[in-house]
């Protein structure tokens, strides 16, 4: 476990990273006694620091909810970050690619609540009473640390790897459609790179919501009315460059596209 002067130090050189676009180096090659529960203390403590500087939290970010990512990481849960109001994008955006590093998409629902939710006992049905709409959604995956070696802890502690997300297609109620029969065919200049049915997150995408919702009891905290929760990824992320045009088809659900600049 870290000592709270090196948590604080740690979330200070994140907020510098985020602001001069460069990678620190690993957290785990510097602390390797560093835990999961350090990492969230990390987050937590630049999370508070960003919100006192007048950012507005506006959701939440599910990461590692398909089986093949936790092999691939070692941990049997998935992870979560947060989110804030100036990194949500609208569809067709332009972004700016140096915003960011290490830039990569994946192909996500966001469920947007018209109700709190919270634990002990929350289920995927909670879940679907709690929501207004599903709609498609975009992550844009950053990196304020190097990636070389990096763990479960880098990630967490550097706000579960989230940048930004783009908002388009066509809202619904989860009553409307079969969520986990969702499709997406995610092209990159014309060409498709990746595709997946939203199935992959858990057999349901709203279960990682649950899933959350279960997590922050624990904390003594809830997922409040109004909060977008990214549910996870049902592709692999895809490396996007400067100068790329990235298009996703939902079928049914729209489309979302954005070009980085």
């Amino acid at each position: 476990m870290l000592e709270q002067h090196e948590i604080d130090s740690i979330a200070a050189e994140l907020a510098e990273a985020e602001k001069t676009r460069e990678l620190i180096p690993r957290i785990t090659a510097r602390y390797p006694n560093a835990e999961i529960e350090d990492s969230y203390a990390i987050q937590g403590k630049w999370r508070d620091r960003e919100i006192a500087a007048g950012r507005r939290l506006v959701g939440r970010k599910i990461g590692l909810t398909s089986k093949a990512m936790q092999q691939a990481t070692g941990i049997s849960e998935p992870d979560y970050g947060v989110m804030f109001d100036d990194t949500v994008y609208e569809n067709g955006s332009i972004i700016e690619h140096e915003k960011f590093t290490n830039v990569r998409i994946e192909v996500e629902l966001a469920f947007v609540l018209k109700s709190p939710l919270e634990g002990p006992n929350c289920t995927l049905f909670d879940v679907l009473r709690a929501t207004e709409y599903v709609t498609p959604a975009l992550e844009i995956l950053n990196s304020h640390i190097e990636m070389e070696g990096r763990t479960i802890v880098d990630t967490i502690s550097d706000n579960a790897a989230y940048g930004g997300m783009v908002l388009g297609g066509i809202p619904m109620r989860p009553d409307e459609i079969d969520l986990r029969w969702v499709s997406a065919l995610l092209y990159k200049n014309e060409t498709i790179e990746e595709s997946g049915v939203a199935a992959a997150v858990l057999n349901h995408p709203g279960t990682g919501v649950a899933w959350l919702a279960n997590k922050f009891h624990h904390h003594g905290s809830r997922l409040e009315a109004g909060e977008i929760i990214l549910a996870g990824s049902f592709t692999r992320p895809m490396w996007v460059e400067k100068g790329d045009t990235v298009l996703c088809d939902y079928g049914k659900m729209g489309t979302i596209s954005c070009r980085f600049v």
